[in-house]
């Protein structure tokens, strides 16, 4: 295990290498580092809650045909052994998973593991999985105000899953998204996405699709604001489709200095009931 975690650090590090070479490469672009802090909170379907803190880190570069970035997260989970951070509540049979053994530090008796509500709570903490991802911008039309991308995206599981933290497993999608301005202020937006879940001994996750959908205003050119919709199919036979609702505000002090603030609401036991982060971003 020790072993593929050090490969998977061994390619975010070269795919941080390409992000500058790419950022050299090409003077029209420009390169970028956020950092942020989200909390949720959630029963997903059981009878304790489950919260989640949420601290990433993002790396990449955005280019005018190609945009490539990084994101790797610290995480902090208190709740039931069987929510995952991402996936939701599934049957979890990993005896080591947060709540039991060595992987919970917030205690928990050990249950017989058969159905996703028989499970001790406890808390961990850690490194979550990374995300490294390209995207191509297919089409960008700016008279029609329209433009389509398509993204590659990799998920590494760099995240524990005896803390249960993640999977263990490396995801794989792929995501279509279209963009349309409706005058000087307005635009809206949606893609589709489709993912392969990695499955372990542990955890059966099939493969899955989800859209968003949404819109946003532009209330002048230090300000905007909008929403996004978002679903996704259950990730296992016994979880929960997700749908949530994102409002949120972004909010630029200069060309290099920008931040983004946001509520959202979860509307199916694969969503958290409600969440709210915050990131700041520098461009250069």
């Amino acid at each position: 295990m020790k072993t593929i975690k050090t490969i998977h650090l061994a390619l975010i590090a070269s795919l941080l290498a390409g992000t500058a070479s790419l950022a050299h490469a090409d003077d029209q672009g420009s390169a970028y580092v956020s950092a942020g802090a989200e909390y949720s909170s959630g029963k997903y379907g059981l009878d304790r809650t489950t919260t989640i803190w949420d601290v990433p880190l993002s790396v990449g570069y955005r280019g005018s045909r190609w945009s490539v970035g990084v994101t790797l997260p610290y995480l902090h989970v208190s709740g039931p052994g069987n929510v995952i951070p991402g996936v939701g509540v599934v049957v979890n049979t990993n005896p080591q998973t947060r709540g039991h053994g060595r992987g919970g530090s917030g205690g928990g008796t050990t249950t017989v593991i058969t159905t996703p509500t028989t499970y001790a709570s406890g808390s961990a903490s850690g490194i979550g999985d990374a995300v490294a991802q390209a995207t191509f911008h297919a089409i960008q039309d700016k008279d029609a105000g329209f433009a389509l991308d398509l993204t590659g995206r990799i998920k590494f599981g760099t995240a524990s899953a005896d803390k249960g933290l993640g999977t263990g497993k490396n995801d794989y999608g792929a995501a279509v998204d279209l963009y349309k301005t409706l005058g000087p202020a307005w635009m809206i937006f949606g893609g589709v996405a489709y993912t392969q879940l990695g499955s372990s001994t542990y955890l059966r996750l099939n493969n899955v699709w989800s859209a968003s959908a949404g819109a946003s205003y532009a209330i002048d050119r230090s300000n905007s604001a909008g929403l996004e919709l978002f679903y996704q199919q259950k990730a296992a036979d016994t979880a929960y489709t997700r749908r949530e609702a994102t409002l949120y505000y972004n909010h630029k002090f200069s060309q290099a200095w920008a931040l983004r603030g946001y509520v959202l609401g979860g509307f199916a036991d694969g969503s958290p009931d409600y969440g709210a982060g915050m990131s700041v971003r520098y461009s250069y």
